[in-house]
């Protein structure tokens, strides 16, 4: 579709909303964490129901960290009037844990003062941000313009022809923003709201059925074309989904009946087939076992003589190493008592000779002597 011709559909669209449909008012000035709190309960949701959700979590609840930490379920049961209690509560709770990880903080109007690029590329990396949520901030929470447009909101664009079946499944309208100006885009994103919820929770509304008649001719046949398409692909889904499980249960049954063949014990028996394979079958491990015992004899025979053989060879070692003591031993006190007489013999032989000395030095001087008196003396 033209741009123009997209435009015009927009416009026409604005006008037919005016006449069927009131201005709400202004919603309350909030804090920004308030407002995508607000966001995350008003998709695809009456304004009503999402005024009263956020009613009872400021009252059942201390403040914004303990609704964080507080688990799905019990949140659903707290927003319980809401269309969809499980899916807002989700997203709420997931918003605020993102909130915390990425500014550690629930006090976010310091973001107003920023530059609106930077504050939106830090509300976009949140992971349960949704396009609604993100709109809905942009638009109340930082004074930016943009439209939001939730599920219900994108089947009225996408019946009524404004958009394309794949535009719808981007979420996105081109040239929204430039169809309605940024003085009208609050009353636009307000009053769009109202058929669009109208129709999700009562298809058959007819005055929001009227109201795309006057936009479109024809586009309550197409909302009841795609209303038959839709419920067509739930029970594909549904169908296909219930072919996955029993395709599941029948492979985990499979498998628990294959573990106790492959577990099986080796006591069992094979089937016989014939006569022949029985025999063969049947003599086979019995021969096996003949010839296996006097193996196993043998080798215990040879393992016994092996191991007598060691022991003997152990005593033996043993006796010849005591001997070979004994003779060392023997031959030390040999050879001690052998040298002891040695010396005690040459001790011997030196007293000797030291007597003999002694008695011939006695007789050479007693002989001295008495050749001395036979002398004479000579004269002086």
């Amino acid at each position: 579709m033209s741009a123009t011709n997209r435009s015009k559909l927009i416009a026409k669209l604005h006008a037919a909303l005016k006449k069927n449909y009131s201005v709400p008012p202004a919603s309350p000035s909030r804090p920004l964490l308030e407002h995508a709190l607000y966001a995350c309960l008003l998709e695809d949701c009456p304004g009503e129901l999402a005024d009263e959700g956020l009613a009872k979590l400021e009252q059942d609840y201390f403040d914004w960290n303990e609704v964080r930490v507080t688990t799905v379920t019990e949140l659903s049961d707290v927003l319980s009037s809401l269309p969809d209690p499980n899916k807002a509560a989700s997203r709420l709770k997931s918003n605020l844990q993102g909130i915390f990880e990425e500014f550690y903080s629930f006090d976010l109007d310091h973001l107003k003062k920023e530059n609106l690029g930077k504050a939106v590329a830090k509300f976009e990396k949140l992971p349960g941000m949704t396009p609604f949520v993100l709109s809905y901030i942009i638009q109340h929470g930082l004074g930016g313009h943009s439209i939001p447009i939730d599920y219900s909101a994108m089947v009225i664009m996408l019946v009524s022809g404004i958009a394309s079946q794949a535009e719808a499944a981007d979420g996105r309208v081109p040239g929204l923003e430039r169809a309605i100006p940024k003085s009208k885009g609050v009353e636009f994103a307000n009053l769009l709201h109202q058929p669009a919820v109208a129709l999700l929770m009562d298809p058959a509304d007819k005055t929001a059925r009227a109201m795309l008649e006057s936009v479109s001719k024809g586009s309550s046949a197409d909302l009841d074309e795609w209303l038959v398409s839709k419920k067509a692909a739930k029970k594909r889904v549904a169908k296909r989904k219930a072919e996955e499980r029993e395709t599941a249960k029948q492979e985990a049954e499979a498998a628990a009946v294959a573990e106790p063949v492959e577990k099986a014990p080796a006591g069992k028996k094979k089937p016989i087939r014939s006569a022949a394979k029985a025999t063969s079958t049947t003599n086979k491990p019995k021969a096996a076992k003949k010839a296996a015992a006097p193996k196993a004899s043998a080798e215990t025979s040879d393992a016994g003589t092996k191991a007598k053989a060691a022991v003997t060879k152990e005593a033996d070692e043993a006796e010849e190493a005591k001997t070979a003591k004994a003779k060392k031993s023997t031959k030390k006190s040999a050879s001690k008592k052998t040298s002891a007489a040695d010396t005690a013999s040459k001790k011997k032989k030196d007293d000797a000779g030291e007597t003999a000395d002694a008695e011939a030095s006695k007789s050479t001087s007693g002989k001295k002597a008495a050749n001395r008196k036979l002398t004479k003396r000579k004269p002086r």
